[in-house]
């Protein structure tokens, strides 16, 4: 039973009864699905440094952050969620396939991300360690003087769609297919530990290595704590600091949620960078996922969900957009041994437009 003691509390209690409901009935192929991965990845012995939580998807994913759900550019449900612009018309067409339907907007949950000081340390798989034999850079931490501190961390990128894996809404064609899967490693990419070498992927980081560029991110961090960050800021992650070089060093560490929230967001802009992952928000997007090779960090949200899952609403709300100062959310979010790694879901704008097809 869910106790009302106001609209937001009955539909994130609603919102967890629903999908407790699709877990139960998932169960089973969701313990195949981790008895199948930790048998492909082929874990060597535990590694006291590694640790991590295999996520919960009822009591560590925070539901609201799916909202704003709208109809063309009426938000039907916003529960206290900042969104972006919609598209205008409620009524959309595709051509390939013919399909006439209703213009939709929602938040998915697609992505996990880690981030991590021990290599090959799986956090989003419970902490599971492996052993390729492969030397790599651990994370570290190093002062340049009293009040300045740098940093190191290596990331993983697994492709999360929750919603398809859980089949909570079967035969919904808005939704990315799949389950979890491991889909890219840093350790094994040469660019992510080497800032010059990384200009081959983003040579344009040099454009933006100066004090004029770096003082417009502070609009940006204005921007995106106040509700959502700039776009026209492409180079600037507010308030972490910059999006470039795309790699694990991290020039000005404030803290580790910090540090790890600006790896999340330049992991994300590392893999549209790549062609990795595609984009699925506004007009363009009402028919399908497409490239979009300099990200749009207004389509994007994240939740952490290790090592403390943020499903309690903080300032009216369990996500945050990227960009938005650690400050309002961060405290008590890390803690020495146990709390040094950090595991985010990441929640994707998408506009869709659904129809029989």
């Amino acid at each position: 039973m869910c106790p009302h003691s106001s609209r937001k509390a009955a539909t994130d209690c609603t919102l967890m009864n629903f999908f407790s409901s699709a877990l139960a009935r998932r169960w089973g192929r969701l313990i195949a699905t981790g008895v199948t991965l930790a048998s492909l990845c082929a874990p060597a012995a535990a590694d006291g440094s590694c640790h991590g939580k295999f996520m919960n998807p009822v009591t560590d994913i925070c539901w609201s952050c799916m909202f704003p759900l709208t109809l063309g550019s009426a938000a039907l449900l916003q529960n206290g969620q900042p969104d972006i612009g919609n598209p205008a018309s409620p009524v959309c067409y595709c051509s390939n396939p013919p399909r006439i339907g209703v213009a939709i907007g929602f938040w998915e949950p697609v992505r996990l991300v880690d981030v991590t000081r021990t290599p090959f340390c799986m956090v989003g798989l419970g902490g599971l360690t492996l052993d390729p034999g492969l030397e790599v850079p651990r994370g570290a931490q190093a002062g340049h003087d009293s009040q300045t501190r740098n940093s190191f961390y290596q990331v993983h990128w697994y492709a999360n769609p929750i919603l398809s894996w859980m089949e909570v809404l079967l035969d919904f064609p808005c939704l990315e297919k799949g389950s979890l899967d491991l889909a890219y490693l840093t350790e094994i990419d040469p660019l992510w530990a080497d800032d010059e070498l990384a200009a081959i992927l983003n040579p344009e980081a040099v454009l933006f290595a100066n004090p004029v560029a770096k003082a417009a991110c502070a609009a940006d961090c204005v921007a995106a704590s106040a509700g959502m960050p700039l776009a026209s800021l492409f180079w600037c992650a507010g308030c972490q600091g910059s999006l470039y070089p795309m790699t694990g060093h991290v020039s000005a560490h404030v803290g580790d949620v910090q540090a790890s929230v600006l790896l999340a967001e330049r992991m994300t802009a590392k893999m549209h960078r790549q062609l990795a992952t595609f984009d699925g928000a506004g007009s363009a997007g009402l028919c399908g996922y497409y490239p979009l090779p300099v990200m749009d960090k207004t389509h994007y949200k994240l939740q952490m969900v290790y090592p403390v899952a943020a499903t309690a609403q903080e300032n009216g709300q369990c996500c945050q957009p990227y960009g938005r100062t650690t400050l309002t959310w961060g405290a008590g979010k890390a803690f020495p041994i146990k709390g040094e790694d950090f595991s985010y879901q990441i929640f994707r704008k998408r506009n869709c437009c659904a129809g029989a097809y």
